[in-house]
Order: structure tokens, then sequence, then C-alpha cells
């Protein structure tokens, strides 16, 4: 029994090793979040961009949203019902912005 116990405890780092990424990878992720972040920034700014302001916001912001779930909150390496309660929610808040910007253009 003692030896049962024994390899599962050897297996297990090994499995949690190799299905989560590496800290090098959140590295990584942090340099592309704070590029998308001045892009961001940037775009803002560009009074060329202006007509296309609120769509390029929204999908830098969706992009953001996606690798702090993806990786940040390791759903990239839980169950699948897990990222869809979160595309679920990204959706959701997509159309209510894009209602709200629908429904304030017409006041302008």
């Amino acid at each position: 029994m003692s030896d049962h116990g024994n390899a599962t405890s050897h297996a297990s780092p090994q499995a949690a090793h190799q299905t989560h990424a590496s800290d090098a990878t959140y590295w990584k992720i942090a340099v592309i979040l704070t590029v998308v972040t001045a892009v961001e920034v940037w775009t803002y700014y560009a009074t060329f961009l202006r007509p296309i302001l609120a769509p390029t916001i929204l999908v830098l912001g969706a992009v953001k949203f996606a690798l702090v779930v993806a990786y940040y909150m390791h759903l990239k390496f839980d169950s699948r019902i897990f990222s869809g309660f979160f595309l679920f929610g990204l959706m959701v808040a997509t159309a209510t912005i894009l209602a709200f910007i629908a429904l304030f253009k017409g006041l302008w």
C-alpha cells in the first residue's frame, strides 16, 4: 500500500508540470498584455483611427480577456466547461457594449 502511495506522489508533480505553463510562458503573456495595452492607448490617441476606435478597443480588450482567462486563471489547463462559462460571459458583455454603442450613437 505504501508503494502505491509513492508511485502516485511521484507521478503527480510530473503530470502537473506537463499540464501547466512554465514561468517563461507567463512572462511572454505579460509582455503580450503590455504590448496590447500600449496599442490600446496608442489607438485612443491616434486621431485618424477615430472612426474605428470602438471596434478596435473591443477586439483588443477581448484578446486581453482571453489571455488572462486562459493562462493566469489556468482555464487553458482545466475542464472545457469553465472556459465555456467565461466565453459566455464575454459574449454577453460584448453584445451589451455593442447594444449601448448602437443605442447612444443615434443620439449624437
